[in-house]
């Protein structure tokens, strides 16, 4: 019978080290926590009455060594490391909880710092390695796509062409190109989409002497809101007459704003009344309630400004509360980019617009970005501007009417984007179709 004493930092360690060295048929004889670690004393070739007859006479059954037998040794039974190894779950409920972590020397610390450095270092390295070679793989996949499209439908290729001339959106484009038929010609190629366009295109079918009821118009700063305002009520006021029309200011933020208003109210013979919360708001409305128009200029918020919120609470607050019925226009600047004026709508749709005016037509390069949105949210269109007099600059919206504008508008600025561009503004989607 072999004896033989282990000591390892746990219980599975010791384990693990007792079955490499006398496999596992060995016997524990004994088990306990030192400040070292676990202590395990095991035996190879275990005979219990050999270990009797020594424990009686107080001499030792083997020449090799004597084991430390402690109260566990003597009372408990011995088990086989093959039957312990069966039972991992078993052993570590049956074992005391391991020892705390060992604390790191500064010194070491110190040493491991370069290390971990560098493994961080390399894995950012890696990563952006990683991210390059997909989009590799995606610029490539993208023109794979767009050039076999361009060899097998040449004219749908074409309509995609004159969609990113107009600057319509990749999502808006799809759209359009999934409802054209599968065989085109010339002819269909060029015109058909702007069809299609301009179906897409809600408008309200709103006249500009159709202005009986409560507007407010919200939407962010600099869009021109309060010059539309003056052109609704010169509109109203040469169909109804002065004293039937009443402005309405809520903007209390913009250094000016008040003045601006009342400086259109004095030319055009229209009180301008002051409204800064819910109460006062439908208050007023009240008090108006016999004049046929009544427009509220609002303060231009942007979508991640706190006060836009408070706003909101605003306008429903009269709505819900007042006896006129309040309806909110959306004015958005057909010359900013399309990803603003898509974080607007997002800001403004929990207001639930009516409608949409559509700005600064005149000052926009390209019209598609508005279109898009329009399209996207299936917003309809009110009225459009197109400069600042008033109030000859201010037309009712009519869908053909804005789609040809935005055709001649892109014909004026030449040939629109090369291969390149199109395959990678609209690889992917043909791919997927």
């Amino acid at each position: 019978m072999k004896i033989k004493r282990f000591l390892a930092a746990d219980m599975r360690q010791a384990m693990r080290d007792v079955r490499a060295e006398q496999g596992a048929d060995a016997v524990i004889l004994s088990t306990r926590r030192l400040e070292e670690g676990i202590e395990i004393i095991a035996a190879v070739d275990y005979d219990e009455s050999l270990m009797r007859e020594a424990a009686r006479h107080g001499s030792p059954a083997t020449p090799a060594a004597k084991p430390p037998v402690t109260e566990t040794a003597k009372e408990a039974p011995k088990e086989r490391v093959k039957d312990i190894v069966k039972e991992p779950a078993k052993e570590a409920r049956a074992t005391t909880p391991p020892p705390p972590p060992i604390p790191v020397p500064q010194s070491e610390i110190a040493t491991l710092q370069p290390i971990v450095e560098q493994s961080v270092l390399e894995t950012a390295r890696m990563r952006t390695e990683l991210g390059g070679l997909r989009q590799l793989l995606e610029q490539q996949l993208s023109s794979l796509a767009w050039n076999d499209m361009e060899r097998r439908s040449p004219m749908r290729a074409r309509v995609l062409r004159d969609m990113s001339r107009l600057g319509i959106d990749t999502d808006v484009a799809r759209q359009l190109i999934d409802e054209l038929p599968e065989h085109l010609n010339a002819d269909q190629a060029r015109y058909l989409p702007l069809g299609l366009l301009s179906r897409s295109l809600k408008v309200s079918g709103r006249r500009l002497t159709d202005s009986q009821g409560v507007t407010a118009l919200v939407g962010p700063t600099g869009v021109g809101k309060t010059t539309t305002i003056a052109k609704l009520a010169a509109n109203a006021v040469m169909n109804h007459g002065p004293g039937k029309v009443a402005l309405v200011s809520t903007d209390h933020y913009r250094i000016g704003a008040a003045a601006q208003l009342e400086h259109y109210g004095r030319l055009l013979g229209v009180r301008v009344y002051p409204a800064y919360d819910a109460a006062g708001l439908e208050q007023t409305l009240n008090l108006l309630r016999d004049h046929h128009t009544v427009l509220v200029d609002t303060a231009g918020v942007s979508g991640n400004d706190p006060r836009l919120q408070q706003q909101m609470d605003v306008l429903r607050g009269a709505s819900t509360q007042g006896s006129a019925k309040l309806r909110a226009c959306l004015v958005l600047a057909a010359n900013a980019q399309a990803s603003a004026l898509d974080e607007s709508v997002r800001a403004y749709l929990p207001l639930q617009p009516s409608a949409c005016i559509a700005t600064k037509l005149d000052e926009a390069p390209s019209l598609g970005g508005v279109l898009s949105v329009l399209i996207r949210h299936r917003l309809a269109l009110d009225c459009t501007t197109d400069g600042q007099r008033v109030p000859e600059d201010i037309s009712a919206a009519d869908a053909r009417v804005l789609v040809c504008r935005a055709a001649q508008t892109q014909r004026r600025l030449g040939p629109g984007a090369d291969d390149l561009d199109m395959a990678e503004r609209f690889g992917l989607a043909v791919a997927s179709l």
